[in-house]
């Protein structure tokens, strides 16, 4: 594929929490993904299951592709998708001018230079699930960032199995998270032998 597609390689692919938990736990009103206040429990929550603390600050979070990052900043990690936490993910959660959206994000300069490693980035919305398997907004799966970076950082762990006609068969052992395609924009995420969004 020549065009854009998706979310940033590299930095934005790790499947852990990084600086987004770095510091000491903070009280819960410290903590604000989307906008809204994390509540102690969910914070507990999550401490507990990434075992690190997380720092205070704003940050926002795509449920759809696990991508984070701080408030007006660029894309600073993935964790699990699908968490329910904080309010819906806002267009302008990076302050992007660049006129590329995933998920509904306008991605910020970063983001789009990340990808730009990758495969040519070109505006227009899109949809990019966590394994990065995407396409245009409403439209069936078209590309795949991963496979996409992976041929630009050899030794990527996500393995696609593409069979024509928009059929494809894709998992990552280190995350547990795949993607289905099953033809005519029907696919879906599956994560732990379980579906958990579609797109």
């Amino acid at each position: 594929m020549n065009s854009f597609s998706g979310l940033a390689a590299g930095a934005t692919f790790v499947a852990a929490l990084g600086p987004l938990c770095a510091m000491s736990a903070a009280a819960a009103n410290d903590v604000f993904i989307n906008g809204v206040a994390l509540s102690p429990d969910t914070q507990r929550t999550l401490e507990a299951a990434y075992r690190t603390p997380i720092a205070p600050g704003r940050y926002w979070y795509d449920p759809m592709s696990g991508a984070w990052g701080l408030e007006g900043g660029p894309t600073a990690g993935q964790i699990h998708p699908g968490l329910r936490i904080g309010g819906p993910l806002r267009a302008d959660a990076s302050r992007g001018n660049t006129g590329v959206f995933i998920n509904g994000r306008q991605l910020h300069a970063l983001d789009v230079a990340a990808l730009s490693r990758c495969t040519s980035v070109i505006p227009g919305r899109y949809w990019v699930a966590a394994n990065g398997v995407g396409g245009y907004e409403g439209g069936p799966p078209i590309f795949n960032l991963a496979a996409l970076c992976g041929q630009q950082n050899a030794g990527g762990s996500t393995r696609c199995d593409n069979y024509g006609g928009g059929q494809f068969n894709c998992s990552n052992p280190n995350t547990g998270i795949g993607m289905i395609g099953e033809g005519g924009g029907k696919g879906a995420v599956v994560w732990g032998g379980k579906v958990i969004t579609t797109p």
